[in-house]
């Protein structure tokens, strides 16, 4: 079901165009000194402000990665599919295979059910192994 506000909202905006988007660094401030507002894989090239002469940089094109990934798979012979989105699925069993608990890595990937995380479980199949006492960390 959508949220009419938020369509009105996004309406507005787009009636608005780019001007919007230029006013993002009043509404955001702090905006350069938060790590969520900053990009993992930065492009080569900067952008400027034309109002207030501030430079950045954009995140690069998703096929950049992408290629790279293939790249290093064929470099390294590997023979199964392999692709950026393998990452994820090996950021999740890690995480399982360290002791972390369903929920919090359902919340990690931003799975809206855990029955969706639950798919890593079958590669973590440890038994009682799973389970860490105290005294394992001493």
């Amino acid at each position: 079901m959508t949220n009419r506000s938020t369509l009105q909202e996004a309406a507005q905006y787009l009636a608005m165009g780019m001007s919007a988007l230029c006013d993002l660094d009043r509404k955001y401030p702090n905006a350069p000194a938060d790590w969520r507002w900053q990009w993992v894989f930065p492009q080569e090239n900067r952008w400027k402000n034309t109002r207030t002469s501030e430079e950045g940089r954009h995140h690069v094109h998703e096929t950049i990665l992408q290629r790279a990934m293939k790249e290093a798979v064929r470099r390294a012979d590997v023979v199964k599919h392999v692709g950026c989105h393998t990452l994820r699925h090996s950021f999740a069993t890690h995480l399982l295979e360290s002791g972390y608990d369903i929920r919090t890595v359902q919340e990690l990937l931003g799975h809206n059910h855990v029955r969706t995380t639950m798919i890593y479980t079958h590669v973590v199949n440890g038994g009682g192994k799973g389970v860490k006492s105290a005294m394992d960390n001493l």
